[in-house]
């Protein structure tokens, strides 16, 4: 059967979560009926080129209840007594008992809204993330009597507890999560295996075409031209970009270098200060977000890719993030950190340079080395590319959501 699937996702677009729209755009491409629903409208004030190929209707929850009274009122007097409601109830009120915070509230309300206006058509929910996302969904599907699923990925994962992971496993249908870390840790909550699946994100290779031509200049480095390296991510504490400022304070001042940060995050301010204070002010560029055919351009100027992920004080980390992919099938050498499935891309000393979560001096010894090395930055990087091209395109990992969704057999079923 084909479905007619709900897409519930945390906001829509947003510049940081391109994998999302890369696979609604994959599956709107392999013929899927959808519709996307989001708890919050946008706040980037940018957006991606892959978001204008999308079509689909976009349906709008109140992000706060006291906002939208009427609408919130008139969604519950209209599914009170549909046969699932009592359930739902129920479900939320077991979760709000373990859990008393305003999140709850706000998560039942919006799933209220979401069962009242839902399309008769959609025959299935599919969530974005296993925290508040899944939550609306599984309210809502409860209330409409609809089967649902949920992808999980990094924070919804390590920052949710156990309890709610098991429950919300036990009453959806299947779960796609992007790492094998993430797999093991959530089959432990299932009642079976193969609730479970792996799907990395991979890249789309046709935005991402082969780089040719050699990175560095022919006279090589020198103040007025500096070896590039580059760092995309949001500036939060699972990034780690306090620990690289502290790495980039240790290297050396030849070869000749400069620092190129990209994306927003409310840590920016700060950074901006500790590289005062460490004396980078005149190495580190802050340019802010960027949409992806800029960073297309960025990877292509850039000589070294840095990302310093660790683990929050909250639990959140990163899952595998694309970043890494895009940097790497641009043949561009990357150094990153021991994190959740980081390892599961970079093979250390064959496809990049890992060093571990939170040391700042190995950090700066990666880079060093590297710096000081353009042959060993080429043949990492055309290594890394090679494995992304044959292990991680976003290509050859749809399939299994487009079985599930009634589209397609697939054969990357793990």
């Amino acid at each position: 059967m084909q479905h007619v699937v709900a897409i519930v996702v945390k906001g829509y677009p947003r510049l940081s979560e391109t994998f999302i729209a890369q696979e609604i755009l994959s599956l709107q491409r392999s013929g899927l009926r959808y519709r996307i629903v989001s708890l919050r409208r946008p706040t980037d004030k940018k957006t991606h080129p892959i978001h204008e190929q999308i079509t689909a209707a976009v349906d709008y929850l109140p992000e706060y209840l006291y906002e939208a009274p009427i609408r919130v009122m008139r969604a519950w007097l209209l599914v009170r007594k549909r046969p699932g409601y009592k359930a739902a109830r129920r479900a939320f009120f077991r979760d709000l008992f373990r859990d008393l915070t305003s999140n709850r509230v706000r998560r039942f309300g919006q799933a209220l809204v979401m069962a009242a206006e839902l399309p008769e058509e959609v025959t299935w929910i599919y969530a974005h993330f296993l925290h508040t996302p899944a939550s609306v969904a599984r309210y809502c599907a409860a209330i409409k009597g609809l089967p649902w699923s949920s992808s999980a990925h990094a924070k919804d994962i390590w920052t949710s507890p156990e309890w709610e992971k098991a429950e919300k496993l036990a009453h959806m249908e299947w779960l796609v999560t992007c790492t094998r870390t993430n797999v093991d840790h959530l089959r432990g909550l299932a009642e079976t295996e193969d609730k479970v699946h792996l799907l990395y994100h991979g890249i789309d290779l046709a935005r991402f075409p082969p780089r040719t031509g050699p990175r560095s200049s022919p006279g090589g480095p020198s103040p007025e031209n500096p070896i590039t390296i580059l760092s995309v991510g949001r500036a939060v504490e699972k990034k780690g970009y306090d620990v690289l400022l502290e790495a980039l304070a240790e290297l050396p001042d030849e070869p000749s270098w400069r620092f190129v940060h990209v994306g927003g995050g409310f840590l920016l301010p700060a950074l901006k200060a500790m590289a005062r204070n460490l004396g980078l002010e005149d190495r580190v560029v802050w340019m802010g977000p960027r949409a992806q055919e800029e960073l297309l351009t960025l990877y292509g100027e850039a000589d070294l890719f840095v990302l310093a992920s660790q683990i929050a004080g909250d639990g959140d980390r990163d899952g595998l993030p694309n970043v890494l992919m895009e940097a790497q099938s641009q043949s561009l050498a990357c150094v990153a950190t021991r994190v959740s499935a980081i390892p599961e891309l970079i093979v250390d000393g064959e496809t990049g340079v890992l060093a571990e979560p939170g040391d700042a001096s190995g950090l700066a010894d990666a880079m060093s080395r590297l710096l000081a090395d353009s042959r060993l930055r080429q043949q990492l990087g055309e290594a890394g590319a090679e494995r992304v091209r044959r292990l991680f395109s976003h290509d050859a990992s749809i399939g299994l959501l487009a079985e599930k969704f009634g589209l397609a057999r697939s054969r990357n079923v793990a």
